[in-house]
């Protein structure tokens, strides 16, 4: 059985983010086959064009991050219906420049936490179509969003209802055999 390694972004920079208890709970319930690491893209400067010839060392560090990783991750909250502007700015540094696109036949999923009763159903859509431009194929079912009420999953990442913690562990059941069916089709080139 083939390893994956899969970096994960939180979209959220707070450090008491409910989408990072679930980017934990997402760690916990993986398949063993795969690895799961966390990709920050906390000290990205703000995206210019004016970069595309010379990334700053941040940035070069992001984007290697990105091509050590066969597939992404993205566990993200909805600010104002739709992604965290930190999150759409990791996105453009990694799609660029022109010809560099990170996530070009990258397998990817999206899932995220909210208190409302739509979980990030909004948000979602719009990386979807972000993601879409990226030429990043992405794993459309099942769908998943997460209505966090408290103590639903813990500070280290454990899963207190056990409905729940099936849903997410096989959510990434599926996303593993999704990783397995694009690289089927499109081989990895490292």
């Amino acid at each position: 059985m083939d390893t994956y390694k899969v970096g994960y972004f939180v979209g959220s920079l707070a450090a008491g983010s409910i989408n990072r208890k679930l980017a934990k709970a997402l760690v916990r319930l993986a398949p063993k086959q795969l690895e799961m690491e966390e990709i920050s893209f906390r000290d990205l400067p703000l995206y210019s064009y004016d970069y595309d010839a010379d990334f700053p060392p941040p940035a070069r560090a992001f984007k290697q991050a990105l091509a050590n990783v066969d597939a992404v991750l993205f566990v993200t909250p909805e600010y104002n219906r739709s992604i965290p502007g930190g999150l759409k700015n990791a996105i453009d540094w990694a799609s660029r420049p022109y010809g560099t696109n990170s996530f070009t036949r990258k397998p990817s999923a999206v899932i995220g936490t909210s208190p409302g009763a739509i979980g990030t159903a909004v948000a979602q859509q719009s990386l979807r179509s972000v993601l879409s431009f990226c030429n990043s194929p992405q794993m459309n079912a099942p769908e998943a969003y997460i209505q966090f009420k408290p103590g639903l999953i813990t500070d280290d990442g454990e899963v207190t209802n056990e409905g729940t913690a099936d849903f997410l562990k096989n959510y990434m059941a599926e996303f593993n055999a999704f990783i397995v069916r694009v690289y089927t089709v499109l081989p990895r080139t490292r």
